[in-house]
This record gives structure tokens, C-alpha cells and sequence, in this order.
């Protein structure tokens, strides 16, 4: 029988996990190749981060202003040793995926000779799409979305386009709201799926108690409602924050204190763990100002010092102040990993150099295990728009014409906020849905179990 310690080296083995990706979201429109440079270089150098936000959230293949040109941001990234988490913007219809997919593979024909392949965190097919096709994106007054199977089509479109090339063992996923996640019908994409991302923002949960001090445990319900709703795929938290400054949405406060808490509480615990993508260094870039903000730097010029302390220092845990990890954060890491190993592209890893981190890009945290996850959304970038109640991050995305959605806000949906390519500034709070039922147990747990099991039995 081995012993006690020979079983806990074995499900450690199983269950570790690696550093993750962390880095923010970015949009596309205006920015050229120096202007991606430049803030991916903010980024590395912002104070209390230690260099560790090194990866890049995109909306869009397509560089801004043309039809099927790579993003600038790509020779950006292989300049600054940035990791991207590429995205394919899905719901302009067939014509302009077209186009998304005639820029993947130029990426791949013009880039792969360049080490592109190690800088590639994964590929979003979509964002938000889900959401805007459901019930609840339509009663906020959004733009159509996309329904599942039509996604699900889209995905093995990109698949087929990298197949034979640098890209192919990236994970391909789909980011949208977690009541998107939670709904069964749904289902029928994230099956395909690698990794799912979650978009999550506590503040816009105004038809609940949504002060700060709930944001944590708001965070944490969506992402049981998405592990459940997604069957435990591994998941990737690809937006969320709190605002520094805009109006009061229910109980929730915009303020830089608020800010500070919602990072250290939801970030903190998570950073170096669980695939994170944080909204947003610099609303909308330094030529645009944005109500609410959510930018972590101020002002409209680039600048390594927040208007917060970003630093983690007694906050691992998930904000008591104490530098032990909590066995939440422990869990995150753990799912991580096991999750990835079902993954199809399990074993193909990424390096996000220029700040440290080294994973294998299939490591996605399962998201009940991250311990983090509300209710949000994303949108391409490109060209700017805005959502239910807010300025959004997302922008419309002119059919033929290259131009790609805009990110510079979220918007507020009462339960969820959305980046949607065209929606109407102002529109109407939905109604808020019903919380789907409580998560199961997490599949790492199952795994560990499994493990026990396998092991006494010898």
C-alpha cells in the first residue's frame, strides 16, 4: 500500500497546475503597429504588477481600416514578447467572418516564421454572441447576435483555416456572458469548445445586492452558473473590473477605493493561477474619455502609475489580508489543469514572455475552480459604440468593410453587461433572469477522488 505522501505527490501530479496568462483587453480602432507597442509596453512596466500583465485580449483579426489585413497588433506583440488571445469577431454574418478568417490565415502565412506560434495564448471564435441573440441582449435593446449551432460552424471554420500551421494546437473557445453560459441550449457550442471565457462585471448586477462588499461572492455564483452550464469546461475570465468614476448602478459605487477592492478581492486571488483578462488598462485609449471609466490609468496619456495600488501583497487569498493561499484560489489552480487535459489541445503550449509566464495553452481554469465569475460582455474592436445604460467596448462592424468594433466600456444590462458591435447608447435595463442552479461538484474534485480510489485499490 503506498504511503499517505506517495498519494498526495500523485494527485499533486494531476493536479497542478501551471502560471497562467494575464494581461487586458485592447481595441483596435486608430492603433497602428507603434501604438500596440506602446501600450503593450505600459502594460509590462505598470508599477505593483512586478511585469506580470504580458498578454493581450483581441476583438478582431482585421486591422482597422482595411478588409482582411492582420491586425497590427500581431508584429506588435512578437516585438514586445506580448501573448495574445487572438479573436474573430461572429456576428457581422458569413461575408465579414470571411474576412476574419482570410486575416487568421495571413497571420499565419506572414507571422508563423516568426515565432508567432509560442505567442499565442488561444483563438475566440465570437464574442457576446450568445448574449445578443438571446431574450434578455434583445429586451436591452442590443444588435442580433448569433445563435449556437451558427457559432459552432464558425469554430470548425477556424480550425480548418490553421490546420498545417503554427496556430493549429492553439485552443479555440468562445467568450460571452455567463447567463448565456447557463442557458442548456447553448450547450450544443461550448461541447465544441475548447475553453470557454466569461465576461464578468458585479457592478451591473443592479437588480441585486450589488455593493462592493457582495462583488466577490457575485463573481464567484456566475462562474458556478457557467461551470454548470457548460458541463465544467475549462474556463478563462476574458473581462471583467469596476469602474474608477460613472453613476451609481443599484448599490454599486464607482470609485477608485471600490476599484481597488474588486482587484484585490477578485483579482488577486486569481493572477498567476486562472486565465485573466482585466477591463481595461486605459479606456479607450488615450484619445478617449469614457462614463463609467474603468480604465486602472488615468487621463489620455499612456502612464505606468494606476490610480491604485495594483499590488497583491496580502490579497492571495481573495482579500482577507492574509499571504496564505486559500484552498478556493488552490482549487482554481488545481481545475486548471485537469480540466486542460481533457482538452483537444492539451499539450501545445505558448510562452507569454516579457513578464514571466509559461503554461500550456490548453490550461484553462474550470469556472467553478477559479473562484471567480459574474456576469459581463465583450466586443470586437474597431469602432465605438455603446450598450444598455453605458458606453460600450464594443463597435459596430461594417459588413465588407474591415472596420472592426471599438472596446472602451462595458455596458449595463442590470444582470450583465455587453459589448455589443452596434448597440444603442442608453437603451433600456432588461429584465433580470432567475439564477441558474448551483454548480455541481467541480470536475478536479472528481479527478483527485478518482485518484484515491485507483490508488487503495492497489
Amino acid at each position: 500500500m503506498p504511503s499517505s505522501s506517495s498519494i498526495l505527490a500523485l494527485a499533486t501530479a494531476v493536479t497542478g497546475a501551471t502560471a497562467a496568462f494575464q494581461g487586458f483587453n485592447y481595441e483596435s480602432k486608430g492603433r497602428d503597429q507603434a501604438g500596440f507597442e506602446a501600450e503593450f509596453k505600459n502594460a509590462q512596466g505598470l508599477e505593483g504588477t512586478n511585469g506580470g500583465f504580458t498578454s493581450a485580449r483581441l476583438y478582431t483579426m482585421i486591422q482597422d481600416g482595411t478588409v482582411s489585413d492582420p491586425i497590427s497588433a500581431i508584429p506588435a506583440a512578437i516585438s514586445t514578447k506580448t501573448s495574445l488571445l487572438f479573436g474573430l469577431w461572429a456576428s457581422a454574418g458569413q461575408t465579414q467572418f470571411d474576412n476574419e478568417i482570410s486575416a487568421l490565415k495571413k497571420t499565419a502565412q506572414q507571422y508563423c516564421g516568426q515565432s508567432l506560434g509560442n505567442l499565442v495564448a488561444g483563438i475566440s471564435v465570437g464574442s457576446e454572441d450568445l448574449y445578443r441573440d438571446s431574450a434578455l441582449g434583445q429586451a436591452a435593446g442590443e444588435n442580433p447576435g448569433v445563435g449556437p449551432s451558427v457559432l459552432a460552424d464558425y469554430v470548425q471554420q477556424t480550425r480548418d483555416a490553421v490546420k498545417g500551421t503554427c496556430l493549429e494546437k492553439a485552443p479555440i473557445g468562445h467568450v460571452d456572458t455567463w447567463t448565456a453560459y447557463a442557458n442548456s441550449t447553448n450547450r450544443a457550442l461550448s461541447d465544441k469548445l475548447d475553453w470557454v471565457g466569461m465576461d464578468a462585471y458585479p457592478y451591473y448586477e443592479n437588480q441585486k445586492d450589488n455593493g462592493i462588499e457582495n462583488a466577490k461572492s457575485l463573481f464567484q455564483s456566475a462562474i458556478d452558473n457557467t461551470n454548470t452550464g457548460t458541463g465544467g469546461k475549462p474556463l478563462w475570465i476574458t473581462e471583467t473590473g469596476w469602474p474608477v468614476s460613472g453613476k451609481a448602478e443599484n448599490k454599486a459605487q464607482a470609485s477608485i477605493e471600490n476599484a481597488q477592492t474588486f482587484w484585490r478581492e477578485v483579482g488577486c486571488p486569481r493572477f498567476g493561477k486562472v486565465n485573466v483578462f482585466w477591463f481595461i488598462m486605459q479606456d479607450g485609449g488615450p484619445s478617449q474619455a469614457s462614463a463609467p471609466s474603468f480604465g486602472i490609468v488615468g487621463g489620455n496619456t499612456l502612464s505606468t502609475k494606476p490610480l491604485f495600488d495594483l499590488s497583491c501583497d496580502g490579497y492571495t487569498d481573495g482579500g482577507s489580508g492574509s499571504s496564505s493561499s486559500s484552498s478556493s484560489a488552490s482549487a482554481s489552480a488545481s481545475a486548471s489543469t485537469s480540466a486542460s487535459s481533457t482538452s483537444p489541445q492539451s499539450g501545445a503550449s505558448s510562452t507569454a514572455t516579457g513578464g514571466s509566464q509559461s503554461q500550456t495553452s490548453a490550461t484553462a481554469t474550470s469556472a467553478q475552480s477559479s473562484g471567480a465569475a459574474s456576469s459581463s460582455a465583450a466586443a470586437p474592436s474597431g469602432s465605438s459604440s455603446s450598450s444598455a445604460g453605458a458606453s460600450n467596448p464594443g463597435g459596430s462592424v461594417p459588413v465588407g468593410t474591415g472596420s472592426q468594433p471599438s472596446q472602451s466600456q462595458p455596458a449595463g444590462t442590470g444582470v450583465v453587461p455587453s459589448r455589443t458591435p452596434t448597440s444603442p447608447a442608453g437603451s433600456s435595463t432588461p429584465t433580470p433572469i432567475a439564477s441558474a442552479a448551483a454548480a455541481g461538484l467541480s470536475s478536479v474534485a472528481a479527478a483527485v477522488a478518482a485518484i484515491f480510489v485507483a490508488v487503495a485499490a492497489l
